[in-house]
């Protein structure tokens, strides 16, 4: 394919980026990888290919290799700050062990950006800052109330941390009294992290009390994958995913004054022909 005129080999990386983009929405990662490959094949230093495909890499738990992808990209972009930020999270994380089970995805539309329904919250007392790094955002994750505290835990029972104290303790009441909340990952930062919570059931006996009384329609949904400078998702099916090229969820979101998720390997940037 090398041999290939440019024209038609800038062709093809137009028609494989956007296929990439698409397979990155339906967390179709190992097809993600034979694609990206593809692109890199005839464009090497496609740094944007390298981010999709250190991404994919990692999302089947391929730590060490999607290392040695970002590390590639920063080689040939030492500011590229997709790749950098990959490599910082990586470093916190075991390469050599044994892929993590893929984290279960919410349906975006869950959060839908419903008057007092939606909100997100920050994670305090994280235990263990490694667990955080292999999250994505979009990813699930589960609400267990234990005394006054509101636990955060992954799909397989790890504790990821607590929700902040202010929103915790209006939403522990309302899950006693039979309400019922989905929550993911809304920045995987581990300094940082965020989770979006919403309502999806309000039990008769909360009738009339909102769970986010100062949130009010504050467009509350994610996409995986997102510029730092704001939160839009459509990419997942999502994987959902991320970018142009993941858009895992549709709707722009600027919290109050909160951070925002980082730039996602799979924003498209263009490339020049």
């Amino acid at each position: 394919m090398a041999n290939l005129p440019v024209e038609d080999r800038n062709k093809l990386r137009r028609v494989w980026n956007d296929h990439a983009i698409q397979l990155a929405m339906k967390s179709r990662w190992a097809d993600a990888v034979a694609t990206n490959r593809n692109i890199l094949e005839l464009f090497p230093n496609d740094v944007d290919a390298l981010n999709r495909l250190g991404r994919a890499l990692r999302e089947q738990g391929l730590y060490r290799d999607a290392r040695e992808t970002y590390q590639r990209a920063v080689t040939i972009d030492p500011n590229n700050a997709i790749a950098q930020r990959n490599l910082a999270s990586l470093s916190t994380v075991d390469v050599d062990r044994a892929p993590v089970d893929t984290q279960e995805r919410v349906d975006p539309r869950i959060f839908s950006a419903e008057a007092g329904k939606s909100g997100n919250a920050a994670l305090v007392r994280v235990p263990d800052r490694a667990l955080i790094a292999r999250l994505t955002v979009g990813d699930r994750v589960y609400l267990f109330p234990e005394g006054r505290a509101l636990f955060v835990r992954n799909g397989g029972g790890d504790v990821l941390g607590q929700v902040e104290p202010k929103i915790a303790q209006r939403l522990i009441d309302l899950i006693r009294g039979g309400s019922e909340y989905a929550a993911a990952i809304m920045s995987a930062d581990e300094h940082s992290p965020r989770i979006l919570i919403h309502e999806t059931l309000q039990h008769p006996s909360q009738a009339g009390k909102v769970a986010f009384p100062n949130r009010v329609d504050t467009g509350t949904t994610i996409r995986p994958y997102t510029r730092e400078s704001q939160v839009r998702y459509s990419d997942y099916d999502d994987e959902d995913d991320d970018g142009d090229a993941e858009q895992e969820f549709t709707t722009e979101v600027e919290p109050e004054g909160e951070e925002v998720v980082e730039p996602s390997e799979f924003e498209d940037e263009q490339q020049p022909e």
